[in-house]
């Protein structure tokens, strides 16, 4: 029987990355899409934070009603948001793996955002997770500025490349990671290319669904 998981996106490019890094798997995948909601908290400063969990809350509860047993969450902000909500389905969030493979590192990182509207509760978040872990980061945060626009207006292709050229003149000497979905593509090519790991928020979330929700391989249900 297939995993019925209904995504919950801030923008539509993220739905070809969970597409595809699950098409292995016995899931029903259903994407539930809102570019509006982000955009509206950056540019209405009277729509407050406590309107923003609002929406995040209905969505998600929206989501649960629809038959799934699953909800994955692919943005950090809607994660940063959404805080405790009682939900009767299982809620897995994208960047607590990508946190879990953050803190197994003991180098010196480098984290990478274009949106900067999502650093305060990425990293929040990230230093909660340490701090439970009981582990301590020496993380410098780059922002690649006034790229995340192109994304939002559908120039994809000239988002990835700004992204890969800003990655391959980073220090190496410093582990290096992508905090958003939509910079994998980028991040992806850049470590093809050059053979440096670059560290996404998909490296271990197969494996933490797998685990949580004992997905099965197609064929082998």
């Amino acid at each position: 029987m297939k995993s019925k998981i209904g995504c919950l996106h801030a923008h539509y490019s993220n739905i070809d990355y969970i597409e595809s890094t699950l098409s292995t798997y016995n899931v029903e995948l259903t994407h539930f899409v809102d570019p509006g909601l982000m955009h509206r908290v950056m540019t209405d400063q009277e729509f407050t934070k406590s309107d923003a969990k609002e929406k995040v809350w209905n969505q998600v509860e929206w989501i649960a009603q629809s038959g799934v047993d699953a909800i994955l969450i692919t943005c950090t902000n809607y994660i940063a948001l959404l805080e405790q909500c009682n939900i009767s389905v299982p809620i897995i969030k994208i960047d607590e793996p990508y946190f879990e493979a953050i803190c197994k590192i003991e180098q010196p990182q480098t984290i990478l955002f274009t949106n900067p509207d999502t650093v305060s509760g990425t990293m929040t978040r990230l230093q909660q997770y340490a701090k439970l872990q009981q582990k301590t980061l020496d993380i410098e945060v780059k922002v690649i500025e006034d790229t995340f626009e192109l994304i939002m207006r559908g120039q994809n292709e000239k988002y990835n490349q700004v992204v890969s050229n800003f990655l391959k003149k980073l220090n190496q000497q410093r582990a290096v990671s992508v905090a958003q979905l939509s910079m994998v593509g980028a991040a992806q090519q850049v470590e093809r290319e050059t053979s440096q790991p670059i560290i996404n928020p998909l490296i271990a979330l197969v494996s933490s669904m797998v685990k949580q929700l004992n997905l099965a391989e197609k064929g082998q249900e």
